[in-house]
């Protein structure tokens, strides 16, 4: 594994962040060091998505970068075939998902896509996953993402959904980022580096209450809705149809 260092040095402009090649080099690196109990998240919704796969239908992983839930969910599903599509509009990070895909996916079961999630027809899907990606879209696009992804789901189908959020109080809010700044201190990052690194998700990364994901989510028609794990200003989210 890489080390993150893409914010190492003192950067005279930061740019906007983006899922390029150098950021594809360290990813997972990143993931595990910026966070909170990554592993775990990405375990229980493989199995939350083994257990709601319906035969005949099809997983959808928007945002799914280069397939840490995809390689899960081989390994959960073992020699049973099931059906799903990976999406994600970083070049970089699709080439190393096929990479890992012709390792672990003897059976084809998992096609991947180039490609904007908010451009992709969802259909006879059982299960959509987006993991940390809707917050870089815009609000218009999140409405509408959420209710292709109601309108595409068999009946019994769910979404996972795990987004950065914010509190609406202040002074807790104030609390959730320190916490979360001393997480990545623990881990090894630098000040500097979480600057850096902040700056650069400017208007990039937009997070938004439980509150808003939610009303999104029962707006769009879910039935029922559900945080199942929460760390500080990280949440996880089902809704049912």
């Amino acid at each position: 594994m890489y080390k993150d260092r893409v914010f190492a040095e003192k950067l005279t402009t930061i740019t906007p962040f983006r899922f390029n090649e150098k950021v594809a080099r360290v990813f997972d690196d990143m993931l595990v060091r910026s966070v909170p109990l990554y592993g775990e998240v990405l375990k229980q919704q493989a199995r939350i998505a083994m257990q709601f796969y319906q035969n005949g239908t099809r997983i959808f992983d928007l945002g799914c970068s280069h397939g840490n839930f995809g390689v899960l969910l081989l390994d959960c599903f073992g020699e049973t075939a099931f059906k799903m599509t990976g999406v994600d509009s970083s070049w970089p990070m699709i080439q190393r998902f096929k990479k890992r895909l012709c390792v672990h996916d003897s059976q084809g079961c998992i096609e991947l896509a180039c490609a904007c999630m908010e451009d992709i027809v969802i259909a006879n899907a059982s299960v959509v996953v987006i993991n940390l990606t809707l917050q870089f879209l815009d609000s218009d696009k999140r409405d509408t993402l959420i209710q292709s992804a109601f309108d595409g789901l068999c009946q019994g189908g769910i979404l996972l959904l795990t987004e950065k959020t914010v509190h609406p109080d202040p002074q807790l809010n104030a609390l959730e980022q320190e916490y979360y700044h001393q997480f990545k201190r623990e881990n090894g990052y630098t000040d500097l580096e979480i600057s850096q690194k902040r700056d650069a998700l400017e208007r990039v990364l937009v997070p938004e209450t439980v509150a808003e994901h939610e009303h999104r989510i029962q707006k769009a028609g879910f039935d029922c809705f559900n945080v199942w794990l929460k760390w500080f200003n990280f949440t996880s989210m089902i809704a049912v149809k």
